[in-house]
């Protein structure tokens, strides 16, 4: 999402770092670099300014004079206030009340509000351990409870039955017994959309506010919209009492601006991020985090967190063993790409990198027509047992039986066999080091988000 701000960004820092000293006029010109890379970026120009005077106000101050680092410390008042307009603190969804506990989810139509709807309960159910239900109250688009229903069956999320020749102030009722009855803990209310905010659909998300008494009343808004999703959280949240708002299609082409406006523009914190299809693309907002990735810091924290979810504990422990002992086959190896692809890829673990996000362009390109992973994936799958233990045994004969297997060139598996033959001499060689066989075996690669500051890339 961020990726154009990024670039912009981190190559006005890196030719300030290059000046042993700020004066005056240089401040003056990266504030302008600066001011201009947020409004291309979508950041309305209240935010923009708002943010360039507060910047240049604390830079101007001795501590920039004297420290021994002028550009560390401009980024670090940078990075300070980038994290104040998105919000200074993650604010947590509010689940402590009595069960069941409301969350109504409003937006307007094509905003990702069903698809969010699900993502959510699936996040609270895996994170919270809460029984979640579902229920839409759309009563306007057609097949939008069927959609809901289907997404709760795909992901094992309950939902309620579909209501016909009802209102949506009916079903939430339906849906609120329902709730009481069968003790769930949270019951999540995905309601009605338009295409454009009107008197009509305020109207009727009022009512069913004044009904219920929600804990969380979340605006779901598409982040590609720019200034748009700005002005319609702006509406929402003068006729709705919102606390909080869920940012979607963050993966898209979009610039950035409505991240960095919203909060400043609302008074609403931003509580999570949406960015595929899959119910797991789901991500709590941390703006200390989002500043980082922002000025090429990277997330370092995000990064294990997502780890420690899609790895295996304990394939993970079996493969440190073996890496310990200097043992690693194509197996696993296999097992390696199986888990980067559940991540993301290359591309997926590039952002939260600090100082990668310049090198996202170079990997697209490298990966452009053809799917490395799957390509090794398919090779490696069309080897017998005793070639993935032993790759050695693997010559012309053998190769051209895995050409025809996996539908890959001789070129294809002699670049794999090269590049698994350097990556097993690296691990020997880092088996033997005893200080990282300490790391591992007292458990500290387990801890890398207390391990690391990433505030230290920037040097």
């Amino acid at each position: 999402m961020f990726q154009s701000l990024t670039e912009k960004i981190t190559g006005i820092f890196d030719k300030l770092k290059s000046k042993g000293f700020i004066n005056e006029e240089t401040l003056d010109s990266v504030m302008r670099e600066i001011r201009v890379a947020l409004l291309e970026s979508d950041v309305s120009i209240s935010v923009a300014k708002e943010f360039i005077e507060k910047v240049k106000i604390k830079a101007r101050g001795k501590e920039v004079i004297k420290s021994v680092s002028p550009a560390q410390m401009v980024i670090k008042i940078v990075n300070d206030e980038l994290t104040d307009i998105l919000g200074s603190e993650n604010s947590e969804i509010n689940l402590n009340a009595k069960t069941p506990i409301l969350i109504l989810m409003v937006g307007l139509q094509g905003s990702g509000k069903t698809t969010s709807t699900g993502k959510l309960a699936k996040w609270i159910i895996n994170n919270k351990n809460k029984k979640v239900l579902m229920a839409s109250l759309d009563i306007y688009r057609p097949a939008a409870q069927e959609q809901l229903i289907s997404l709760g069956k795909a992901n094992d999320i309950e939902t309620l039955e579909a209501q016909t020749k009802k209102q949506p102030l009916e079903i939430a009722s339906i849906a609120v017994d329902k709730a009481k009855n069968e003790d769930f803990d949270i019951l999540i209310l995905d309601s009605a959309g338009r295409n454009q905010v009107d008197k009509e659909m305020m109207n009727e998300i009022k009512n069913i506010s004044k009904k219920f008494k929600f804990n969380e009343t979340l605006l779901v808004s598409d982040a590609m919209t720019g200034q748009d999703a700005v002005n319609t959280a702006k509406a929402f949240s003068e006729a709705v009492d919102l606390s909080g708002i869920i940012l979607t299609r963050i993966d898209g082409d979009s610039r950035g601006g409505a991240a960095l406006s919203m909060k400043h523009i609302t008074s609403k914190p931003i509580k999570f991020l949406g960015s595929g299809e899959k119910v797991d693309d789901f991500e709590s907002f941390h703006p200390d985090r989002i500043a980082n990735r922002i000025l090429g810091m990277g997330d370092v924290v995000t990064l294990v967190e997502k780890a420690a979810k899609e790895v295996d504990e304990k394939e993970a422990k079996e493969l440190q063993e073996k890496f310990l002992k200097g043992r690693f086959t194509l197996l696993d190896y296999y097992k390696q790409l199986e888990q980067l692809t559940k991540m993301g890829g290359f591309e997926g673990i590039l952002k939260y990198l600090p100082g990668m996000s310049g090198l996202k362009e170079k990997v697209e390109k490298s990966l452009e027509n053809e799917d490395i992973f799957k390509k090794q994936k398919a090779i490696i799958t069309s080897m017998t047992k005793k070639e993935k233990i032993f790759p050695d045994i693997i010559k012309a004969s053998r190769k051209n039986r895995i050409c025809k297997g996996s539908g890959s060139s001789i070129q294809d598996i002699n670049k794999l066999l090269k590049q698994f033959k350097k990556m097993s001499q690296m691990m020997k060689k880092m088996g033997k080091d005893r200080n990282i066989q300490n790391m591992m075996k007292t458990g500290q690669f387990n801890n890398l988000d207390k391990m690391i500051d990433t505030n230290k890339f920037r040097n």
